[in-house]
C-alpha cells in the first residue's frame, strides 16, 4: 500500500490537541484521543509526537503564538497603556472565552510538566517585550502578572469581566513611581 502525503497532517493532530483539551480538559488528551479528534491513525500522532509532552508543547506553543498576535493588534499603538491592555483583554476574554481558558489550562499544565516550562515563559517574555515598547521593563513585567491575575479570576470564578476594574488597577501600575 502506497503511503499518502499529508502535509497538513501534524497540524491537524496539534489542533485535534486543543479540541481535546477545549472538551475534555488536559486530563482527556492522550494519543489516542488525539487520533480520533484529528481522524488520523494512531501511529500518525506518535510519528509527530513521541510523547505526550511533546504534543502538548506544540499545542502551548499554538495558543501562545495566538495569543501573541492578538495581542500585537491591540497594543502596537499609543495612547493609555492601561486602557489599551484593559479593553483588549476585555476583547480575547468576550470572543475567544473557550480559547483563553484552553491557553491557560495549557500554560498551568507546565506546574507539573517541567517539559512545558520553557514555552510557557515564552508568553511572557514575549508579552514583556511587546509592553517594553510603550514602557519600562519592570512596569512591563508589573502588567503581565496582573493581566495573568485578572484573567484567572474570572476564568477561575466564572465571573463577568470588569473592564474598568482592570483598568484602574493596570493604571495603578503604570503610574507607581
Amino acid at each position: 500500500m502506497a503511503r499518502r502525503y499529508d502535509p497538513e497532517r501534524r497540524q491537524r493532530i496539534i489542533d485535534a490537541a486543543i479540541r481535546v483539551v477545549a472538551d475534555q480538559g488536559i486530563g482527556g488528551l492522550s494519543h489516542r484521543t488525539v487520533a480520533a479528534e484529528a481522524d488520523v491513525p494512531l501511529g500518525s500522532t506518535t510519528y509527530h509526537f513521541s510523547t505526550l509532552d511533546e504534543l502538548v508543547v506544540a499545542a502551548l506553543r499554538q495558543a501562545n503564538e495566538n495569543g501573541s498576535a492578538f495581542f500585537a493588534e491591540r497594543l502596537d499603538g499609543g495612547g493609555d497603556l492601561a486602557a489599551d491592555v484593559a479593553r483588549a483583554i476585555g476583547e480575547w476574554i468576550a470572543r475567544e472565552r473557550r480559547w483563553v481558558e484552553v491557553e491557560y489550562e495549557l500554560y498551568l499544565a507546565a506546574l507539573r510538566r517541567p517539559a512545558l516550562r520553557p514555552v510557557a515563559a515564552e508568553w511572557g517574555r514575549e508579552f514583556v517585550e511587546r509592553l517594553t515598547a510603550r514602557t519600562d521593563p519592570v512596569t512591563a513585567k508589573a502588567l503581565v502578572a496582573l493581566v495573568d491575575g485578572i484573567c484567572l479570576q474570572v476564568l477561575l470564578t466564572g465571573a463577568d469581566y470588569d473592564e474598568e476594574y482592570a483598568r484602574e488597577a493596570l493604571s495603578r501600575v503604570v503610574r507607581a513611581p
